[in-house]
């Protein structure tokens, strides 16, 4: 199930292509980027209509959009991604094409968005690095350092091939992406777009296009280090492979081997330099950590797909079918089990010498180990009732759905 309502209209569609434009205090540039829109739709006899999804401007810019003929769709929730889902959201056309109303893109050049709408494409980026920047129209870091990045991650993280990842102007099926229920309001609202188009499985194409310097004399509202922590932490959130199961299993498998190496004794890696019980004590936190970034992993992803926040794959199938709270409890008595030999052992040892010095040099490296697995066994335990709440919503529409059918049999 989905917890948001996707974004629906009410009017049916009139028109083939909307061009959508958010604004906050646009009055320089708004006209240029409006007779633009206009001025293509007449020249390519598109039955089109240009919209103003206005954020609350104070600088006349709603009187400038009326006067040039294009719609202005008020919205009051601030933010990039709610301006854009209104307007989304109040758009006739059959296809959107949504670009900044700061006079930076070329509204007169959309035929190769066109094109590839029209040849089926669900979502076409534009390639501002394939088409051309003018100097000065891209901040050097947003140029070669968090563009690159954001966009590696995205191929990376989700099969995007787009190249691009953060352009302005794009080109969509306004029915898909209505589909994908978007929800973010601020400036990751771009890359939640492609994120949610990638993981549907919609096409998603990609056309050379150009940016130039904007018109305006104030700022833009994008702020670098805030806007790309909320793109990177976006990404992150919607992969939990990669914010917790890969880093966890890196972490404990390091950990594993440091620990085996130092277990029973110092390890020389130079003359100068030998690796001993902290060490040691140090690789068992790291197990440790491991373990539980992998368990945050699991939980995420379960809780995922339960909710309907990312789409079903094999693995979340096979998650939802073999992951449950008995299995994670029977794990953590056997560490916690394991855990307590150790110790134990230790205790054995210690009361041997009738509790005073220990001489065997074992003896810390056995408690620290016992301790480890003793962790484990409580994060797994607690774990596995977490597990059971996150699974309670699928046991009651499974006891609906079998009352339903008339299958009174019990559910596992």
């Amino acid at each position: 199930m989905n917890l948001t309502m996707p974004i629906r209209r009410q009017e049916s569609t009139t028109v083939e292509l909307t061009i959508l434009m958010p604004c906050l205090n646009e009055a320089e540039t708004l006209a240029t980027c409006i007779k633009k829109a206009k001025a293509y739709l007449d020249g390519a006899g598109l039955d089109g209509e240009v919209i103003i999804a206005d954020n609350g401007s104070t600088d006349g810019s709603q009187e400038i959009a009326t006067a040039l003929g294009a719609r202005v769709i008020p919205v009051a929730t601030r933010g990039y991604g709610a301006a854009l889902r209104g307007g989304i959201e109040a758009a006739r056309g059959t296809y959107i094409i949504m670009g900044d109303a700061d006079d930076s893109y070329d509204f007169s050049a959309l035929d190769p968005f066109v094109r590839h709408l029209r040849d089926g494409a669900d979502l076409v980026m534009g390639n501002r690095f394939k088409g051309g920047i003018a100097d000065g129209a891209m901040p050097f870091l947003h140029r070669y350092l968090g563009n690159p990045v954001l966009s590696f991650l995205g191929r990376l993280f989700f099969g995007i091939k787009a190249k691009d990842f953060h352009c302005g102007l794009r080109g969509f099926n306004a029915r898909k992406i209505r589909d994908l229920s978007l929800e973010t309001t601020g400036m990751e609202f771009a890359s939640e777009m492609v994120v949610r188009s990638a993981l549907e499985s919609l096409r998603i194409d990609e056309v050379p296009t150009t940016l130039k310097p904007d018109g305006r004399t104030r700022d833009p509202h994008l702020q670098t280090w805030r806007d790309g922590w909320r793109h990177l932490k976006f990404l992150l959130m919607y992969n939990p492979r990669w914010l917790f199961v890969i880093p966890g299993i890196t972490v404990a498998a390091l950990g594993i081997l440091l620990a085996a190496m130092l277990f029973f004794g110092p390890f020389a890696l130079s003359e100068n330099v030998t690796l001993d019980f902290n060490s040691f004590v140090g690789a068992c936190f790291m197990v440790g950590t491991g373990i539980q970034l992998f368990t945050f992993g699991v939980l995420s992803r379960y809780y995922a797909a339960i909710t309907g926040l990312l789409p079903p794959n094999k693995r979340s199938d096979w998650l939802l079918e073999n992951v449950h709270t008995d299995r994670l409890i029977i794990n953590a008595a056997i560490f916690f089990t394991a855990g307590m030999i150790f110790l134990l052992y230790a205790l054995y040892e210690w009361a041997g010498v009738g509790f005073g010095d220990i001489a065997n040099h074992m003896v810390p490296r056995i408690v620290v180990m016992g301790l480890t697995l003793v962790a484990i066994g409580f994060q797994l335990f607690f774990s596995g009732f977490l597990l059971g709440v996150l699974r309670i919503p699928v046991e009651r529409n499974r006891q609906i759905e079998n009352a339903v059918s008339g299958n009174d049999g019990p559910t596992s």
